[in-house]
C-alpha cells in the first residue's frame, strides 16, 4: 500500500473531471493533479455513444476529451480502471482500488450516473443492452446492427439509438410510457415532429404502454411483451429507462443528498466540506439562474461544471451561471438544440413552422421564458438563453414572440 499527497484529486474520470483538469492548468494551477476513473478510457464525450460512434462514423480516439499525450504534457496523472473505494472528508483521504491511499488538498467528486436497470421477468436474458459507455456502444453495434430491435423508452437514448440502428439496417420498434417521443421535456406538439421523423424512416412507435416482460429461448431474448398485450419479436433489446446519480461514495462519506438524489452543493459547486466540490450528474446545485436547486444529466452541464469547479478551487468565488444547453440528433433526419430546462410551463410559443421543420418553441412560465427548443433556428435559442438568464418578464408581449418579424434581441 502506497500513500501520497496531491493538491487536486479529481474523482470520476469523466468529462467534468477532464475539463476541471484543463481549466486548473489553463488558469495557472501548478500543483499536482490526479484524475481517477474506473472506466478503461480516458475522459471522453458520451453523446457519440448513441450517435456517430455507434454508427461507426467516429473512432474511439475521435471522442476522447483530450488525447493521451495531453495529460502527460500538462502534468496530469490520469488513472484508468481504478475506483475510489472510500472518501474520508475529515482526513481528506482517498482509498483506491489499486490499494493506494491519497491525501488531497482539494477534490472534485464527479462520479456520474448509472443506468436504471429494469427488474422484470426475463431481464437476465442475453441480448438485452443498456447504453452508458463506449463499451456498451460497441456491444450494441455488434449484437443489434441489421436485426430486429426493440427499444424501451421515449427519450434521448431510445430515440437516438433507434435512428442510429436503423441506419445500420436494423428494424426498430419503440415501446414507451410517454404518449409521444420526447414529450416529457418538450411537450406533445414538438415531440410529434420528432416522432414523425422516426416513423418516416420505418421506426414503429408504441406510446402509452409499459414493458411487462421479456421472453426468450436458450438464454437469449426473443420477444418483448407489454402491459397492453403487445408482442414484439426481438433479436436484441436496448433499454433507455434513464439514469440515477452515482452517489454511493458520497453517501458513505456522509455528504448531504438533496431531493433529486444528488449531492447538495452551493452556487459555487462546493459541498459543505470546504475544498470539496461536486460536478456533473451528481451535483444538485443552487442555480443562480433558476432560483432553485437543479440537477441536470447532460454533457454540456458536466463540461461547464468542470470549469466552474476549477475556478473555485483557485479561489475565484465564481457562481455557476451557465444556462444548461442540450442537443440531440436522430441520425441526419432531425437535430435539436434546447436551453433550460423547465420543470413546468404554462405557455408554448412557436416561431417558424413545425410542418416545414424549421422552428423554435419558447416555453413560458408566469410570463417568463424558462426553456426553449430549436430545430434550425439557433439564433432564437441564443436569445432565449439570454432571457432565461435575465429573468425578463415579457408579459403582454408574449404573443409577439411567435411573430418572426419580432426581433428577440430587443426584448
Amino acid at each position: 500500500m502506497a500513500e501520497r499527497r496531491v493538491d487536486y484529486a479529481l474523482i470520476g474520470g469523466g468529462l467534468a473531471a477532464g475539463n476541471c483538469a484543463r481549466w486548473l492548468r489553463q488558469e495557472g494551477a501548478d500543483g499536482s493533479i490526479l484524475l481517477i476513473g474506473r472506466e478503461p478510457d480516458l475522459p471522453y464525450n458520451r453523446p457519440p455513444c448513441s450517435k456517430g460512434y455507434l454508427r461507426g462514423q467516429e473512432r474511439r480516439e475521435d471522442v476522447l476529451f483530450r488525447p493521451a499525450d495531453w495529460y502527460e504534457e500538462q502534468g496530469v496523472e490520469a488513472l484508468t480502471r481504478v475506483s475510489v473505494m472510500k472518501l474520508d472528508v475529515e482526513q481528506r483521504r482517498l482509498k483506491l482500488s489499486n490499494r493506494d491511499e491519497v491525501i488531497f488538498e482539494q477534490a472534485l467528486l464527479a462520479t456520474g450516473a448509472n443506468v436504471r436497470r429494469l427488474n422484470v421477468q426475463g431481464c437476465e436474458l442475453d441480448g438485452i443492452h443498456y447504453l452508458r459507455t463506449l463499451g456498451n456502444s460497441d456491444a450494441i453495434r455488434r449484437d443489434a446492427a441489421g436485426k430486429r430491435v426493440v427499444l424501451i423508452g421515449g427519450s434521448y437514448i431510445a430515440a437516438e439509438v433507434a435512428a442510429s440502428l436503423t441506419d445500420l439496417g436494423s428494424s426498430c420498434s419503440l415501446v414507451m410510457l410517454e404518449p409521444v417521443v420526447l414529450s416529457r421535456g418538450f411537450g406533445e406538439r414538438a415531440g410529434r415532429f420528432f416522432e414523425d421523423r422516426l416513423r418516416e424512416h420505418g421506426v414503429e412507435v408504441h406510446g402509452d404502454d409499459a414493458l411487462d416482460r421479456f421472453e426468450g429461448a436458450d438464454g437469449r431474448v426473443q420477444r418483448v411483451v407489454t402491459k397492453a398485450g403487445l408482442e414484439l419479436d426481438a433479436d436484441a433489446v436496448v433499454i433507455g429507462a434513464g439514469v440515477g446519480p452515482d452517489v454511493m461514495l458520497a453517501r458513505a462519506a456522509g455528504l448531504e443528498l438533496g431531493e433529486s438524489g444528488g449531492v447538495l452543493v452551493d452556487r459555487t459547486l462546493q459541498t459543505s466540506t470546504p475544498g470539496l466540490y461536486a460536478a456533473g450528474d451528481i451535483a444538485e446545485y443552487d442555480s443562480v439562474i433558476h432560483g432553485r436547486r437543479l440537477r441536470v444529466e447532460h454533457w454540456d452541464v458536466a463540461f461547464n461544471h468542470g470549469k466552474t469547479a476549477a475556478l473555485n478551487m483557485l479561489g475565484r468565488d465564481q457562481p455557476h451561471d451557465v444556462v444548461p444547453y442540450f442537443f440531440a440528433d436522430l441520425s441526419d433526419w432531425a437535430s435539436l438544440e434546447s436551453v433550460g430546462p423547465a420543470a413546468e410551463w404554462d405557455q408554448e410559443i412557436v416561431r417558424g413552422s413545425i410542418d416545414d421543420g424549421v422552428f423554435a418553441v419558447l416555453y413560458l412560465q408566469g410570463g417568463r421564458v424558462v426553456a426553449a427548443l430549436s430545430v434550425g433556428r439557433s439564433d432564437d435559442l441564443e436569445h432565449a438563453g439570454r432571457l432565461i438568464k435575465s429573468g425578463t418578464e415579457v408579459g403582454s408581449r408574449a404573443a409577439e414572440l411567435g411573430d418572426l418579424s419580432t426581433d428577440l434581441a430587443g426584448l
